[in-house]
């Protein structure tokens, strides 16, 4: 169902929702202000070509899913960007914005953080100062307000990857599901990017002087949001390269402590291959003198002590070789 709510400068009305037949009027009767339009139908598309006399191109981009961009039309200007969604963390939708005059018209079909931050400052005190500047410093603040939001976002993801470095990087204990997290983490930034890098694009594009879509009064401001942008870029891209290399770190650190795993299991199989390549022959010493027959040597007398001294000789023999090819007593 279509929701409209008027936004004006006089302070009149502060969101109050209204009827798109009765919109024009209090439009007029007001002089400047914001209108904000939930869930467009039929009888919006038609208020926006026939009352407003919007491009019906623009119009179209309206009720399906546009693509980021800003464009300067004869009568108007509009732009279309995707902000952050209030359902999910970084599920995003297109907010499409008419510049007319001292008018800024929205279009939405979700709820969206950064434009209830906007609304806020439509109606502070700073703002009303500002009202001379149309509804050019009116999308400035709206742009601010969405970048700001991203802002926030990312402080969290600041504080996650930080958490994650911490585990990586901690001795003391294992922690299940880390590889996972860091996936998990580099994926929503790379997210993240796909909404914040178009819209740095359409930042610095309005400030193109062939565009000619920002006013020269606030030219200033939209530069300031330009670095903004570059700002929000740069940071979702340093994250990204900080969860990058945490991960592959996480993946070194792993190898290794298999590969001394491994090096720990491959040292008790040498030592028991020894043993058992030990006592092979003492075995077959002891089978072949403990035959029960008397013409066998060291039969009788002190013939035992014989074969254990043998016996003796001979491992002692081997661990000299073993030690000769270096597979015991050097690492």
């Amino acid at each position: 169902m279509v929701t409209i709510q008027l936004h004006t400068r006089d302070g009149e009305r502060k969101g109050s929702e209204i009827a798109i037949s009765e919109l024009s009027a209090a439009m007029e009767a007001a002089e400047s202000g914001w209108v904000d339009i939930r869930h467009p139908d039929e009888d919006v598309r038609t208020w926006l070509m026939d009352e407003m006399h919007f491009h019906h191109l623009a119009v179209d981009d309206c009720f399906a899913e546009p693509v980021s961009k800003a464009y300067v039309y004869d009568e108007h200007k509009f732009v279309t960007f995707a902000a952050r969604d209030a359902d999910r963390e970084l599920d995003t939708e297109h907010l499409r914005a008419f510049l007319s005059g001292p008018w800024l018209v929205t279009v939405r079909d979700a709820e969206l953080p950064g434009l209830a931050d906007f609304r806020s400052r439509f109606h502070s005190a700073k703002s009303r100062k500002r009202a001379d500047l149309g509804s050019d410093y009116l999308l400035y603040d709206l742009l601010d307000a969405v970048a700001d939001d991203w802002y926030r976002l990312l402080d969290r993801f600041s504080d996650k990857l930080d958490e994650l470095e911490d585990q990586v990087f901690d001795p003391s204990r294992k922690y299940p599901n880390l590889l996972e997290d860091l996936h998990e983490l580099k994926g929503d930034l790379r997210e993240i990017s796909k909404s914040t890098t178009p819209l740095n694009e359409i930042v610095q594009r309005m400030l193109r002087p062939d565009e000619e879509f920002v006013s020269p009064e606030t030219e200033d401001y939209f530069r300031d949001l330009s670095d903004l942008m570059r700002s929000l870029v740069r940071r979702v891209e340093n994250y990204n390269a900080g969860a990058a290399s945490t991960r592959d770190t996480y993946i070194s650190q792993y190898s290794m402590r298999l590969a001394e795993e491994q090096a720990d299991v491959g040292e008790v199989m040498r030592t028991l291959t020894i043993i058992a390549t030990i006592m092979l022959p003492l075995t077959l010493i002891a089978g072949v003198f403990g035959m029960n027959t008397d013409v066998l040597p060291f039969a009788s007398g002190d013939g035992f002590w014989y074969i254990i001294t043998a016996m003796g000789l001979f491992s002692g023999l081997m661990l000299l070789w073993f030690r000769g090819k270096g597979w015991i007593g050097r690492k």
